[in-house]
Order: C-alpha cells, then structure tokens, then sequence
C-alpha cells in the first residue's frame, strides 16, 4: 500500500487535540503553500484562508460553534471563507497575475478573458455565492491530504453559525463568507476516536467503471 493512502487511513476528525503541542512555523507555512496551490474552476481562487492562533478571539468563537473543543484545543484554527458576490474584477485581477507571471500580453487574454466573464457573469447572487463555496471546499480536500501526509491532526468543521464569525471576523465588511472551519493541531492521547477503525463505503458500492 502507498504511504499517501497509509497516511489517509491515518487521519481522522480529531476530537480531542493536545494543546501543549503547536505547528511549527515551517511546517504551517508548508501546509498553507499545499492549501495555496490547490486547484480551482478557472484558477480564480475566489476564497480566502484565514489562519487565526489568538487564544482570545478562538474564545470568542467557540460559543458560536456549539462549543466544540477543537475551536480553542487545536494548534491554530483555519477558516476558509468565500466571496459572497463578485464582478468582472474577480476574473480581471486573474488575468493580470496570468499577465505578469507568465510574461504574456494583457491584450492576448482578451478572449479568454470574454470566455470566463461570459460564463460567471451570467449567475445569479445565490449561484455564485455556491460556486465559491464549492472552490473552498476543494481547498479544503487539499488541506486536509497535505496534513495528513505531514502527520498534522485535523478536524473540518462545518457545525458553527457562519453569521456569528462572519460578524466577529468581520468578514461581512470583506465580502466574504465563512464556510468551513479546520482545527489542525495534534490528537491528544486521550482522544478515544483516533482508535475506532475506518468506517468507509467499498470501493464495489462506492466506484462505477463506465
């Protein structure tokens, strides 16, 4: 067996994390660069990650997801938060990064650019506030296999009142939405569930070759 699959037979959503124990900065940053690089429709990324470590402000959202010890027991708290709306500036801002990156002309992404605004312009609010979602959570599946594969516990969280952090990140003001939470950090050694074993669908019941 490959160690990527031995190492995601490994993880599971910690339930009780050792709070003596912190994410070196190296290996946080390593983690964010893996989160970073994940794929996205078109490349837009239109999300942000926020990484919060401040004991006092994790304080003040844990009543806000139902309490759950993660919240304040984890190395650090990472949020993935989606644009709630966006216009023609999220696909020009791309493009200018396309531009200075790869040493193309703005002028020679014209069409692309019309090939994307004619697709994303044309959603309505509540669709494209889905479509972002949708990128961060592919964000979060990245998230996720890179600690695995650095042996970093993690537990994606999606019982919290996106309200409330929205309002206490102040990411309404950003024209963001919170949409997923991920403690990382490490299982602690009384965490009971790291020893319950993996409860998947068979691959016969889960995967159709066509």
């Amino acid at each position: 067996m490959s160690r990527y699959i031995d190492n995601l037979n490994w993880r599971y959503a910690t339930k009780k994390f050792d709070s003596s124990k912190k994410i070196s900065e190296k290996d946080l940053e390593v983690l964010l660069e893996a989160t970073a690089l994940s794929a996205s429709s078109y490349g837009l990324q239109p999300y942000e990650i926020l990484v919060i470590q401040d004991p006092e402000l994790r304080s003040k959202l844990q009543p806000e997801a139902w309490g759950q010890s993660q919240i304040t027991q984890a190395s650090h708290l990472i949020v993935l938060a989606n644009k709630e709306s966006f216009g023609e500036e999220l696909v020009d801002d791309y493009l200018k990064n396309v531009s200075e990156t790869r040493g193309i002309a703005a002028e020679d992404l014209t069409g692309y650019a019309d090939f994307m605004k004619s697709k994303l312009m044309t959603l309505t609010e509540e669709e494209k506030t889905i479509w972002t979602a949708r990128q961060a959570y592919i964000a979060l599946g990245n998230l996720l296999s890179a600690a695995a594969d650095m042996k970093i516990d993690t537990c994606p969280m999606e019982g919290f009142d996106s309200e409330r952090f929205n309002e206490i990140l102040g990411l309404n003001e950003k024209g963001l939405n919170a949409a997923v939470l991920v403690a990382v950090g490490y299982r602690s050694e009384e965490d009971e569930t790291q020893h319950y074993k993996k409860v998947r669908k068979s691959k016969e019941n889960l995967i159709t070759h066509i």
